[in-house]
């Protein structure tokens, strides 16, 4: 696939921002190219320069660890930075549509609304499975992007690579898999399929496994050439340096991150099976993230009452196929203990 003929065309046109660290990549003693404060700053540490625009060393650091190339990799502000510059690049305000598959996360709709691109839902099956002839029914001529959560939010299971990836091959556009918690999931990573398949963008975080939400970085890997559309488009100082810092960091301990996924899992594992026993509980759905979707005789009530109790959960109860539900991140064991007290608390009417 051509993606550039998916280009919106003022983005094809675009100059983009040539920034003093663009310019000049190295090492200098002085630096007065760029209208910093020479003099440094209040903080212990000075931050009076400008950081790397590019995130090379950590896009360096995470090329090895992911098998691809640095220039298949653009680091965000957050996932959300990268849905958002997706549609700016290829959905012209107005006019063209992204797709979802709903239940989702939230944030590409709203991503669309301020972008004013239209919405067009292929909702999941009944039992949250991709349904690929609705994903056909809403693809049209103005169809640009097609987002899947896999492991998806809020119900938790992935979705097989196979059926993935038969879906980027024959969708006429931008396929995006957010895969927000695949750290936490048995299925395969589509990051493997980036160099057959150009329409395919894989969006990752550090919020979850790393546990580094505060910072607010993400990743997205795709082809060199959409890479290169990212990274014009972006402003171009958009991870802190004190961001890239701390990410730099964590990655020089990855064995404390694969030790925290690890006991999340055993926790996951046996909250599942607490829950399961639990009289208000009528279902627990599986799931490939660090949450689970549970569906209860009266989510609000429940909701309301763990709040009274000083627990907060999330209640999903109005979101499509998700009526009585609530979703409950995996928590320490001592958070874990006290929920379900609580709950069993509701259960026995010893409010």
């Amino acid at each position: 696939m051509n993606i550039q003929n998916l280009v919106r065309e003022n983005i094809r046109r675009l100059t983009p921002y040539s920034s003093a660290r663009d310019e000049f990549a190295g090492e200098a003693r002085i630096f007065l190219d760029a209208n910093e404060n020479s003099f440094g700053s209040p903080l212990p540490k000075d931050y009076n320069r400008y950081p790397d625009p590019l995130q090379s060393k950590i896009r360096e650091k995470m090329a090895e660890m992911k098998g691809v190339r640095p220039s298949q990799i653009f680091v965000g502000n957050g996932s959300d930075e990268a849905i958002d510059l997706l549609m700016r690049i290829f959905c012209r305000p107005g006019r063209d549509n992204i797709i979802i598959c709903p239940p989702t996360y939230g944030m590409y709709k709203v991503s669309a609304g301020i972008n004013d691109v239209a919405v067009k839902d292929a909702p999941l099956t009944g039992d949250f499975r991709l349904d690929r002839s609705a994903v056909r029914r809403a693809t049209g001529d103005r169809s640009k992007i097609l987002f899947i959560c896999s492991p998806n939010n809020p119900t938790g299971n992935a979705f097989p690579v196979g059926e993935i990836t038969a879906l980027a091959e024959s969708f006429p556009g931008i396929v995006v898999v957010d895969e927000a918690y695949i750290h936490f999931s048995s299925v395969g990573s589509m990051i493997d399929r980036i160099e057959e398949l150009s329409n395919l963008v894989v969006l990752q975080t550090f919020s979850k496994a790393w546990g580094l939400a505060g910072l607010r970085v993400g990743l997205a890997f795709a082809s060199e050439e959409m890479i290169e559309l990212f990274n014009k488009v972006k402003p171009p100082y958009n991870v802190s340096g004190i961001a890239q810092e701390a990410v730099l960091q964590a990655l020089e301990n990855r064995e404390r991150s694969e030790r925290t996924i690890a006991e999340i899992l055993r926790e996951r594992d046996q909250l599942f099976k607490d829950l399961s026993e639990l009289g208000i509980v009528e279902r627990v759905y599986p799931t490939d993230a660090n949450f689970v979707l549970v569906k209860t005789t009266d989510a609000g009530a429940i909701y309301r009452f763990l709040l009274a109790e000083g627990i907060v959960v999330r209640d999903r109860q109005r979101v499509e196929l998700c009526a009585g539900c609530l979703r409950i991140t995996v928590g320490t064991p001592e958070e874990n203990e006290s929920l379900l007290g609580a709950l069993g608390r509701f259960e026995t009417g010893d409010r």
